[in-house]
């Protein structure tokens, strides 16, 4: 019998994270966005300011998240806008889940939404977790996985 697919070995999108690096508090700036977003870590990094956020309402798609976000952005008053376009990195970071199928598989960003980053300063990365498996029968903590051998 052919060995079933588990949900969690399909390859697919996680989430975005909306990644900001400046000289400034950016503290006002994650208390304008409110509860439209979720504050994954806000404080210092590296000798910068940080702020790591998630959009609080779950959206399907690469593309429907990078716009939704896009539009918090072009929404803030002139305050909270400033501290925006004084950042230093302001990064879309797209979350894919590597998995064993489909193979390819395909994540659409469209002309507009990529319009839209561009007019806010900003970059996208891709972030690619690996697929990780455990051994068949053992009772292998969740922290301790094996990734197989691309050979």
């Amino acid at each position: 019998m052919p060995a079933q697919r588990s949900r969690s070995s399909a390859t697919h999108f996680l989430n975005v994270d909306l990644d900001i690096y400046s000289k400034h508090d950016l503290q006002p700036l994650v208390k304008r966005l409110g509860r439209k977003v979720i504050a994954l870590y806000v404080g210092r990094d590296r000798g910068e300011y940080c702020a790591r956020l998630e959009l609080a309402d779950v959206s399907k798609t690469v593309d429907s998240t990078i716009w939704a976000i896009c539009g918090l952005i072009e929404a803030l008053p002139e305050s909270a806008r400033a501290l925006w376009n004084a950042a230093t990195i302001r990064s879309f970071s797209i979350g894919i889940q590597a998995g064993t199928h489909p193979s390819p598989r395909d994540f659409t960003i469209r002309p507009r939404t990529v319009n839209a980053v561009s007019k806010l300063g900003a970059q996208i990365v891709l972030t690619i977790y690996p697929f990780e498996t455990t051994p068949p029968g053992r009772g292998t903590p969740a922290a301790a996985v094996t990734v197989p051998n691309p050979r």
